[in-house]
This record gives C-alpha cells, sequence and structure tokens, in this order.
C-alpha cells in the first residue's frame, strides 16, 4: 500500500529531485494571487480584502504541503480546504458579525450560504462593496482554493500538472468579470497612450506567467527523460541547450513578443469607444425598465379628475431632525433616451442599476435625509433625493424591498423591482447628499452630436432668438419659452365643468391642449410661436404666447434645445418640496399629490454637473383667440355635371404623428449601425486571428510547400518532393522515424502499406538513367495522397488537428531519435552517402 502512495505524483513534492519542480510552482502560483489581487481590487477596495489574500493564499499553500507530506489525495485536499474555510469565513469573510459568539454563529451560517448566493449579490451591489455582509466569501473562496489548487497541479510531475494553468487564470478572471463595467484611466507615456492599463497588464502579466512557466515545465521534462535516458543506457547524452533548444526558444520569444505588441498597440486602439462588458453587464433591472412605461408618456394622466387629488406619497424629517435638512426635489425617474417618440430610460447609462451596499460616498454637497411613505405609488420608479448615500427600508417587506432595490448613481434615480415594485405602506429612510447646482448662465457646453435632433422649426426659433452663446444662450431661450408658452394638462371636453387641476389657478382660462412629446408635436409647438412672432398683431397687443402644453412638452422642448446648443440632456419626472417660484407647484407640508408631480430638464456642464433647468411654462396670459382657435379641416367637392364621385375625407390631423416621410428623407440614409457591426466584427476578427493566426500560418505553409513539391516541373524533383511529403506527414503524425541510410529502411521502419513502393519509386527516379514522365511523377503522388490518408485514419480528431498544426517537419531537428541526414536526393545519382548514421547499440 506504501508503493502505491509513493508512486503518486504529489507525493514528488518529497523527492529531493522535486525541488525546483516545487520551487516552480510556487513562484508562479504566487504570481497569480498577485495578479488576481490586483483584477479584484475595485471590486473591494479595502483593506479587509488584503487581509483575505493574504491569509487566505498562506494558508491555502500550508493546506497542500500538509495534505502532500501526509500523502493524501484529493478527498484529503477538499476536506482540509473546508475545515480551513470554517475557521476563516467569519474573521476574514464576515468581519462585521465578530461582536460576540451568537453573532459569530449567525455569520458562520452567512459565509457557508454566501458560496451559493454572494456570487450573485457580487454583481448586482455597486463597487466597491467593502466588507458588506458576505460579500467578501467570494474573494475567500477564489484564494483560499484558488491558491491551493494551483500549486497543488503545479507541482505534480505529470501532464495533469499543465491544468494549474487553468486555476491560476481562473482566479485572475475573477476580478475582471466581476468588475467594473468601466476599463481604469489611459495611461499617458510620452506620446504614446495605453488604454485600460490596469486591464492590459494583469491580462498580459497571467499570459506571461502562464507561457513561461509552461516553457520551463517542458524543458524540465526533455532533462528528467535525458537523465533517465542516460541512466538506462551506455550513450551519453548530453544534458545542455541544443542548437534545436536555441531556435525552439527564439521562435516562442519570437511569437510571444508579437503577441504582447498586437494585444498592447492594436485591440486597445480597437475597442476604446466599445463598452466593457462584465458579468454586471447583464444583471439588474434593465429588462423591467425597458418593459414599463415611461413615466412622461403617463404624465397627463396623473391630472384627470380621478386622479389629481390622491396622494402618491409622503416625505417627512426623520425623527427629530431638522426640517431644514429635507431635500428640495424629489426625484421619480430620470429619463436619459429620446427615440423621436417617447423619453424614456435608457437603464445602461454610467455604471448601470446596481445594488448598493451597506453605504456609499456620495461625494460634496448639502446632506439630506428625508422618511419616505408610499400611498397610491405603484409601478418599478422609486423617490429618492440627490445622491443616495444610503436607503433603510422599514414595514413587512423590508427584507424584499432592500434585496430588490437598484440604485444608478449616474442617473441619480432608483427602481424597486420587488413583487412588480412598490406598493401601499412600504416605508424608507433616505441618506443623501443634494449637489451644489450650478448657475446655468455660467455653463459651457461639452459638444454633443449624438442624439435625437429636433425639427426644423425648433432650430429657426433657437436661431431667431438665441441671444449670446453657451449657458447664458440656454437660459434666455429657457426663459423667453416659459413667458410665451401656457400651462395646460389636457383637453376641453364640451359640456363639461373645467378639471380639478384648474382650481388652484384662479383667473385660468382653459385652453386645449393635446398629450404626446414625439419631435412633430414639439416641432408643431416651436411652428405657432414662429408663426406668432410674425404676426403684426403680436407685436401690437404685446402677447407672443402661442405655445400650449405642460411640462410633458416643455421639458423635451428644453432637452431639444439643449442638444442644439451642444448640451447633454435628460428629462426628470419628480416632485418639489419647497421652491423660491412661486409659480412652481410643490407638496403641501411634504404630502405630494398627483397634481404635485412635475417635470423638468437638466443639463450637463463641461464640468460633468448635471443642473436642473425648470421648464413649466406660466398661466396668467392667455394666448390671443386668433391663434389658438383653428377651423376645422374643409373637404373640397368638385361638382360636375354628368357624374358624382365620393370624396373621401383628408386623414384626422393628430399632433402626436411622426414628422412625414419627405421630411424624414431629407436627414439621408443612417449608416451608423453598419459601422457599429464593421467595428465589432474587425475586434472579433483581430482577436480570432490573434489566438489562431499562428496556426492558420503552419496550415497554409504546408499547403504551399506541399503545392510547389507537387507542381515541381523536373518530374524528378517531383517524385523525391513526394517522398519528402510522405517522411513529413509520419514525422507530423509523431510517427518514429528510424535511423536508417535508405529510403527502404525509412520506409520498412515506418510499415504503411505503400511506404516500400515509395521508396522503391523514389530511389529509381533518383539513381536510374532512364526517363522520367510527368504521369510517373502523378502516379507517385498519388500513392503518397493514399499513404497521408493512411496515416491520418490511425489518428483521433484531437491527434489530426494537432498533426496539421505541428512544427515537426519545418524543424526537422526538433524530432526526437532524427539524429541524421536525410535521404540523399536531388542530385545524388551515382552517388553513396559517406556519412556515418548513429544505430541503436540496444
Amino acid at each position: 500500500m506504501s508503493a502505491r502512495r509513493d508512486a503518486r505524483p504529489t507525493a514528488g513534492a518529497r523527492d529531493p529531485s522535486a525541488t525546483p519542480r516545487v520551487a516552480a510552482g510556487a513562484i508562479y502560483t504566487a504570481v497569480c494571487v498577485v495578479l488576481a489581487a490586483v483584477a479584484a481590487w475595485p471590486v473591494y477596495a479595502t483593506g479587509a480584502f488584503l487581509l483575505l489574500v493574504a491569509v487566505s493564499a498562506v494558508v491555502g499553500a500550508g493546506v497542500v504541503a500538509l495534505v502532500s507530506r501526509r500523502a493524501g489525495g484529493g478527498w484529503t485536499l477538499a476536506a482540509a480546504l473546508a475545515a480551513a474555510f470554517a475557521v476563516l469565513a467569519v474573521p476574514l469573510a464576515v468581519p462585521s458579525r465578530m461582536t460576540s459568539f451568537p453573532e459569530g454563529i449567525r455569520g458562520l451560517g452567512e459565509a457557508f450560504a454566501g458560496v451559493v448566493v454572494a456570487w450573485k449579490d457580487l454583481v448586482t451591489v455597486d463597487l466597491p462593496v467593502g466588507a458588506y455582509r458576505n460579500l467578501l466569501v467570494p474573494a475567500l473562496v477564489v484564494f483560499l482554493v484558488g491558491t491551493a489548487v494551483t500549486l497543488a497541479l503545479s507541482v505534480r510531475s505529470d501532464r495533469r500538472a499543465l491544468a494549474a494553468v487553468v486555476a491560476g487564470s481562473a482566479m485572475t478572471g475573477f476580478g475582471l468579470f466581476f468588475g467594473r463595467s468601466a476599463t481604469s484611466a489611459a495611461l499617458s507615456i510620452g506620446p504614446v497612450e495605453v488604454a485600460a492599463p490596469v486591464e492590459t497588464a494583469v491580462g498580459l502579466g497571467a499570459l506571461l506567467a502562464a507561457v513561461l512557466w509552461l516553457a520551463w515545465r517542458a524543458r524540465e521534462e526533455r532533462v528528467r527523460a535525458l537523465s533517465r535516458a542516460s541512466a538506462r543506457s551506455a550513450v551519453n547524452v548530453g544534458r545542455g541547450p541544443s542548437l534545436a533548444d536555441r531556435r525552439r526558444a527564439a521562435l516562442g520569444v519570437a511569437m510571444l513578443v508579437v503577441a504582447v505588441v498586437v494585444t498592447v498597440a492594436v485591440v486597445p486602439w480597437a475597442a476604446r469607444d466599445a463598452d466593457r462588458r462584465v458579468l454586471r453587464s447583464v444583471t439588474g433591472p434593465e429588462r423591467q425598465i425597458a418593459e414599463a412605461v415611461s413615466p412622461l408618456a403617463a404624465y397627463r394622466a396623473l391630472f384627470s379628475d380621478a386622479r389629481s387629488d390622491d396622494v402618491l406619497f409622503r416625505v417627512s424629517s426623520p425623527g427629530d431632525a431638522d426640517a431644514a435638512r429635507l431635500p428640495e426635489r424629489i426625484r421619480i425617474a430620470t429619463l436619459d433616451a429620446y427615440d423621436g417618440e417617447i423619453f424614456r430610460a435608457s437603464g445602461d447609462s454610467g455604471g448601470g442599476f446596481v445594488r448598493l451596499p451597506s453605504s456609499r460616498d456620495a461625494g460634496e454637497g448639502r446632506a439630506v435625509d428625508a422618511d419616505v411613505e408610499i400611498v397610491d405609488l405603484d409601478g418599478l420608479w422609486m423617490p429618492t433625493a440627490g445622491r443616495l448615500s444610503e436607503a433603510t427600508f422599514d414595514g413587512e417587506r423590508r427584507t424584499l424591498l432592500a434585496d430588490r432595490f437598484y440604485y444608478s448613481a449616474d442617473e441619480q434615480a432608483g427602481v424597486q423591482i420587488a413583487d412588480g415594485g412598490l406598493r401601499s405602506g412600504d416605508r424608507y429612510r433616505l441618506d443623501a447628499v443634494e449637489p451644489e447646482g450650478a448657475d446655468l448662465a455660467s455653463l459651457s457646453p461639452p459638444g454633443v452630436t449624438a442624439g435625437t435632433a429636433g425639427g426644423d422649426n425648433l432650430r429657426r426659433w433657437v436661431e431667431q432668438n438665441a441671444s449670446g452663446s453657451g449657458g447664458a444662450a440656454l437660459q434666455g431661450l429657457v426663459q423667453l419659452l416659459r413667458e410665451r408658452g401656457y400651462l395646460s394638462h389636457s383637453l376641453a371636453l364640451e359640456g363639461s365643468a373645467p378639471p380639478n387641476w384648474t382650481q388652484d389657478l384662479p383667473g385660468y382660462r382653459l385652453q386645449p391642449s393635446a398629450s404626446g412629446h414625439s419631435v412633430a408635436r414639439i416641432d408643431r409647438m416651436f411652428e405657432r410661436l414662429l408663426e406668432r412672432e410674425d404676426d403684426p398683431r403680436a407685436a401690437a397687443s404685446d402677447n407672443f404666447v402661442a405655445a400650449v402644453g405642460d411640462d410633458e412638452q416643455f421639458s423635451v422642448a428644453t432637452a431639444l434645445i439643449a442638444h442644439e446648443l451642444g448640451f447633454p440632456a435628460r428629462v426628470v419626472v419628480g416632485a418639489r418640496l419647497s421652491s423660491t417660484d412661486t409659480s412652481l407647484s410643490t407638496c403641501d407640508a411634504g404630502e405630494c399629490r398627483a397634481r404635485d408631480v412635475s417635470a423638468w430638464t437638466e443639463v450637463q456642464g463641461s464640468d460633468g454637473r448635471w443642473t436642473p433647468v425648470d421648464v413649466t411654462p406660466q398661466w396668467e396670459k392667455s394666448p390671443s383667440l386668433e391663434v389658438t382657435q383653428q377651423q376645422d379641416p374643409e373637404n373640397v367637392t368638385e361638382v360636375r355635371p354628368d357624374t358624382v364621385e365620393e370624396v373621401v375625407p383628408p386623414e384626422p390631423v393628430q399632433e402626436d404623428d411622426a414628422l412625414d416621410d419627405d421630411e424624414r428623407a431629407d436627414d439621408g440614409v443612417d449608416l451608423a449601425w453598419l459601422w457599429a457591426l464593421v467595428r465589432v466584427g474587425g475586434i472579433v476578427m483581430l482577436l480570432l486571428l490573434i489566438v489562431f493566426g499562428p496556426f492558420l500560418t503552419v496550415i497554409v505553409a504546408k499547403l504551399l510547400r506541399r503545392r510547389g513539391r507537387r507542381l515541381d516541373p523536373d518530374p524528378r524533383s517531383a517524385i523525391v518532393g513526394g517522398w519528402d511529403e510522405y517522411v513529413d506527414s509520419a514525422l507530423d503524425s509523431r510517427r518514429t522515424l528510424p535511423r536508417a541510410p535508405t529510403r527502404r529502411e525509412v520506409a520498412e521502419g515506418l510499415a504503411t502499406p505503400g511506404g516500400i513502393r515509395l521508396a522503391d519509386d523514389a530511389d529509381r527516379a533518383v539513381f536510374s538513367q532512364g526517363a522520367v514522365t510527368a504521369d510517373d511523377a502523378a502516379a507517385f503522388w498519388r500513392i503518397v495522397d493514399e499513404e497521408r490518408r493512411a496515416l491520418r485514419s490511425r489518428q483521433s480528431t484531437w491527434q489530426r488537428v494537432r498533426s496539421a498544426v505541428s512544427l515537426r517537419s519545418f524543424l526537422g531537428f526538433l524530432a526526437p531519435g532524427r539524429r541524421r541526414r536525410r535521404p540523399p536526393h536531388r542530385d545524388e545519382r551515382g552517388k553513396r552517402s559517406t556519412v556515418q548514421v548513429e544505430r541503436d547499440t540496444t
């Protein structure tokens, strides 16, 4: 029994001759641990993570050493790692539970549960997660088990040791796949700019470490094989590096240098604007956001008589806190994507919607906090304030709400997907920071070209009325738009009483307006403004009011105006708790009703900050009747004495219709999708070329070599080339070539069906004085093709692939046992080889 244990490869670590192998495996494992720690640092970014890496790596290596010393197997190693995990889990992975013994027991349960569920939580929590809950458990598993498995495999003496590369790469991939969706900042080295330097360095480091370790392992195996051969025979086999070793090393280094240069220079350049896709990129509430109705599209429904007085939610100061700490605005939804019809949330801007850790750094600004109680607000959009630092849930669903709450720091908006969204009775506390708003007139535009542009009427109105540039021009245009607009939340129903939302507006004269915020709807609004400005009666009466609508249309119009001036813009749906502008609606005593909901626009300056812009139009001055009254469409009928034809009335004009086909045709063909497709395809092809390029080069080189031999114009040379092709095929198939001076002896050693005939025909073509025709060469090559097929038929699919990309026939001196010159050919008629060839003596 002890003899069998001693034969185990893992027990070889006790053999003094295995010391270099153990040292190399330990160095490779240590490099993998360091690279994995660098890759995973952005995920945690806390000292507790560094402590976990150091302790788990040392313990993992110690477990491997102990099991190897005891000659234990894989099950013993697994049991030892499980015990080590149980000991280290609470102090390293759940340090918050180290307060008492009962808490420690609870932490141990959370740690073992985290082995299964913490991986999912890790990709849904905002980075860095720190030591939040049990999210350090995946790191403990990776660095404890990964270190042990990599080291245990790397010290083996058999071919299973190569699997250590897989384990080491998996450790490095943990941080890359579970990390940020944005790469590290570019590094400038003189005139050269390196994109994603951290990710590139980690990837190249892992590649170089694996290649160097594999190269050392191959050399070490060769030295051991030569040592065994010397010990079993009387022949003294040299152990120093041969010419073949040097050429092999030079070829490997050249290929590695080319791969590194191409990776560093080409791949980051090709992918510089592409989104980085990681695991957290495909998690979260993006699907629910895409399927939900846009809050701006449903904005008008809040002002119906059946809905306008309903309380949606209440906001109050927590406990005895000062009411001055309440936020000025409550954000319900942030909408950043406009397709010309509907403004909606893209769900993927910035870092996307992710779960919050226990708390996050919200940056600088005025600290605010508030208790929010949901009364009659349903859906997934959750009222928040400013830049959120922490959200603490209360009530019967607090655990579920905390688990299904997602927040986007870039959008400053949150969504709740617990059982379809918020319900009456849900309560939570917000701790946030309201950033200091910049003066709109002082903003400078960063310049934007992407996004949907406004119509021709909007563009002409901006050109005619813009004064100044940048933020000053935008502020003037927004103020002018609000002055020449008129507030209207609904159509006028004939014979009905004024809607309820007009009761808070004394002296208000209802002007009907349709809902919708498409480009056509907004463009029609600016068409009326231009018509009124061109009407001499407007100047005579000092009444330029012509655009009728509410926050739905005016927030989108302001965003399109900002786009014309080079500002990124988005629309926010929410409510105001307080405002210095008395014309704007606010929640009375923190009780936000449906009619208190508003919408405003946010524009981004060159400093990256978003500034809110109120857009609600005035309601004191009503539009002139000659502008607002519209005649019904007339159906012109041509009366003819002989026949009467039915006149089909024109289709009704709807303000929400998109622009007509002629106007769309002026924009030309949009080929943006083609460039994106070409670039993605180019990146994929480049990566495939980097990975498979060397193998394809070998295959093409062999095809060209075979073609050149077959098509040689000299029939004798074509036959000799066919013999060479036969020998090279056997060499690439890893057949052992006999040490023989003649072709017949080589053919007898290979023992293929037609080998003897090939040898005789090749010798006859070389040494005979008779004529050799092209038909003889063609017949010879047919036999060569049959022999090559016979060689492949004895191989598995994997062996055929390996033979196809083998370099042994190009570098014949690399073939073991082929220490001879190739049999003479071509110009060897009437000659004999005078070279003495070594023969085996055993």
